[in-house]
């Protein structure tokens, strides 16, 4: 049995290992075979899970297949239908279960599912329960029975959820009537998004909001703000959210239609909430992909930056090793420890909204603190992931690139946790010179792994 999880969750094109109906229960199975025991060795006689999905044609079945797994070593799961993957995580502890399971493969196209596991404390998984969960699965001294999958226990927890999002936006930061876009992607969000806002008192237009089973993600949501930028524009509509088909992160475009990324995001999230006494640590968790701009500015408003592996799971981890309150990623997943300790893009969303309503500026304004050094990302596909160091010729171009960028820029080449990509990332200041750069190290992988 090759490696399940990758950097979040199991993902797979549904009915294709490791998305298939025999592994799909067996995985439900390891789960409760792993979680029969807690942390101080004792036997726990009770292994309740919550699930969570979005809103793929695949995802009923894959919970139902779950379930059967889970319910053959005396385990239940419970659904509580299409809602975002951080209702799941914030619900799990709340409501008594034993860990929490959505299934969903956030903005990849409706073909591809995945399966995220949360803990009974409502954090990801660790890699050490992965790894566990994996040994498990790959023992064949046990089998999962057969029989049909019967029907899943389903439940509404949505207004528990929406309660919890309501506590981050304070009555004197609403304001009545405000005007605001949001694209909810055909996904998750479309459940609790428009309703939350509008219990707000905003006046919310929202597109993305007919999903069919195939169109999550579908020239929409946080991969494509197109829509929604062009949507604010002609509406002159002073802020628009974009969320991805999961509902962990959230992507915004300012009245001008410019798409405000999570680096700005955490720039003056981060400084806001130093100003109210609230940034735990006086620093924040970035990824290596955050901009070199992002820490620069940083760095200006006395804030420190701490840089970890692509991966909300790996932000969460550094946050909570060191006790920070902020962090996140450049493609909008950002967690604030005092709601979440996991990205959710309507608590990012409210957090803006409180920042515009405690500065009274605008969002443009607010984003405008932050200049970025002009990014350029390649993307490889690749047969298999060999080690770069290996392949001479590769190594030799990325050492000469990395040579040119020294103190003017970045460079960073790394393998897709979810999929068979080379992602090729340089920051410098010349585009069109990084661009080069940057195909030449593409170049140089593709004759080496021809």
């Amino acid at each position: 049995m090759k490696q399940l999880f990758g950097t979040d969750g199991v993902r797979g094109k549904a009915g294709d290992p490791p998305l298939d109906v025999p592994t799909v229960r067996r995985l439900g199975a390891a789960l409760v075979r792993v979680l029969r025991h807690d942390e101080t060795g004792a036997s726990r006689t009770v292994i309740r899970f919550l699930a969570g999905r979005d809103t793929r044609e695949s995802g009923g079945w894959i919970e139902r297949e779950l379930a059967f797994g889970i319910r053959s070593q005396g385990g239940t799961l419970t659904g509580a239908g299409i809602i975002p993957t951080p209702a799941v995580a914030y619900l799990t502890p709340r409501m008594g279960y034993t860990a929490g399971v959505v299934i969903s493969a956030s903005h990849n196209p409706f073909e591809d599912n995945g399966i995220k596991v949360f803990s009974g404390a409502g954090e990801k998984f660790t890699e050490m329960l992965e790894r566990q969960v994996e040994a498990v699965v790959a023992d064949s001294s046990w089998s999962v029975g057969d029989g049909e999958a019967g029907p899943v226990e389903q439940v509404d927890l949505r207004s528990e959820y929406m309660s919890h999002l309501r506590e981050i936006l304070p009555s004197d930061a609403r304001t009545a009537g405000m005007r605001l876009a949001i694209d909810c992607a055909n996904g998750a969000t479309t459940t609790v998004a428009p309703r939350l806002f509008e219990d707000l008192g905003f006046e919310v237009h929202h597109i993305g909001s007919q999903p069919d089973g195939r169109n999550i993600n579908r020239g929409c949501g946080s991969t494509a703000p197109e829509p929604l930028a062009k949507m604010v524009v002609e509406g002159r509509f002073p802020i628009g959210v974009a969320f991805d088909g999961d509902g962990d992160r959230a992507i915004f475009v300012d009245g001008s239609g410019k798409v405000v990324d999570g680096d700005a995001v955490m720039l003056m999230c981060a400084k806001q909430m130093k100003a109210e006494g609230r940034l735990k640590g006086n620093a924040i968790v970035a990824t290596v992909m955050s901009n070199i701009g992002l820490e620069i500015a940083l760095k200006n408003a006395g804030i420190g930056i701490v840089r970890c592996a692509v991966g909300d799971k790996y932000v969460m981890e550094e946050m909570l090793r060191r006790g920070l309150s902020l962090g996140g990623e450049q493609s909008g997943h950002i967690i604030f420890s005092d709601y979440l300790f996991t990205g959710d893009g309507l608590a990012t969303s409210l957090n803006v909204l409180r920042t515009m309503a405690a500065t009274r500026r605008p969002l443009a304004d607010l984003a405008a603190e932050l200049t970025t050094y002009p990014q350029v990302l390649m993307n490889l596909r690749v047969r298999e992931k060999v080690d770069l160091k290996t392949l001479p010729s590769v190594a030799e171009v990325m050492s000469s690139v990395a040579g040119r960028l020294a103190g003017n820029g970045r460079l960073l080449v790394r393998y897709s946790g979810t999929e068979p990509l080379l992602r090729v990332m340089l920051e410098g200041q010349d585009e069109a010179e990084i661009r080069k750069w940057g195909q030449e190290i593409v170049d140089a992988v593709k004759e080496a792994l021809a």
